[in-house]
Formats: C-alpha cells, sequence, structure tokens
C-alpha cells in the first residue's frame, strides 16, 4: 500500500450514547477506527494517522468545536490511547441553528493538520458522525471548495 496521511474524524456528542449499534454507537465508532488506524500502520509502516474529536471534550464541557487529539503520527500507541479516551461530550438538546458537532471546523482542522505533515504523499479525511444534522450540510461544502489540498 502507498504511503498515506490520515485524519479520523470522530463525533463524540451525546447522541452517541445511543444504544443502537451495540453496546453504544461510540464504542461501534471506536472498533472502526481501530480497524482502519490498524489496516493504515500496517499496510506502510511510514503512514500516519492523526484523531480529532467533532465536540471538543478534554477541555471541559464547554470547549465545544473540533479538537485535535493526536497529530498524525506513526506511533500507534498515541493513536489507539486517543481511540480509546474519546469522552462524550455536549447536549441532547441543542439549539434549533446549531448541530450537536462542528463538521466545518473539523474539517478546516484536520485540513490544516494534514498540511503540515512530515510526508507530503496521499492524504484522506474519514469523518464518523452519529448525530442529525441539520445546518452542517452548507457550511460544510463550503469548508471543503476552500480547502486547498495541492502542496505549494
Amino acid at each position: 500500500m502507498p504511503l498515506e496521511s490520515c485524519m479520523i474524524l470522530l463525533d463524540n456528542s451525546e447522541y452517541m450514547r445511543n444504544g443502537d449499534y451495540l453496546p453504544t454507537r461510540l464504542d461501534a465508532q471506536s472498533d472502526a477506527a481501530n480497524l482502519i488506524v490498524n489496516a493504515k500502520t500496517g499496510s506502510n509502516p511510514e503512514s500516519t494517522v492523526g484523531v480529532i474529536v467533532m465536540s471538543g471534550g478534554t477541555m471541559g464541557p464547554s470547549s465545544g468545536g473540533a479538537e485535535l487529539l493526536v497529530s498524525p503520527t506513526d506511533d500507534l500507541g498515541k493513536i489507539l490511547t486517543a481511540l480509546h479516551g474519546v469522552p462524550l461530550c455536549g447536549q441532547m438538546t441543542v439549539p434549533a441553528n446549531k448541530d450537536a458537532v462542528d463538521i466545518a471546523a473539523s474539517v478546516q482542522v484536520a485540513a490544516l493538520a494534514l498540511k503540515h505533515r512530515r510526508n507530503k504523499n496521499a492524504q484522506r479525511i474519514l469523518l464518523f458522525v452519529g448525530s442529525p444534522l441539520e445546518q452542517a450540510e452548507k457550511r460544510a461544502v463550503i469548508s471543503l471548495k476552500r480547502t486547498d489540498f495541492e502542496e505549494e
């Protein structure tokens, strides 16, 4: 497999407490992300993976927004520690004009982290979303259009 950098964006809103996936959405998301990390780092030892949570959390419940847990690294221990320590954050009731996760800000943080990475080859942003989205679509499209993945 080719050398690549990957950012995994995780939904850690209160909606991830839902038990429709056993045992919870958060645990199912963690298992899937764990499989992806093992595949990426196993295919090429120099491939890097980073982790971002989209509802904040490690800085306190009021932090909100995207929070970088691990910048792109090939250290499997750091990545797995971040994946298994993702806290639930946010509120089940969010204002009508706001989503539980900030996808646009999360994608922008991921693009910035990938821009300043060690290896300058293929790059991917993987997005896990388990909460309802109403306002994010328009902002996310604008964010993706503004994100320039070309090398300078």
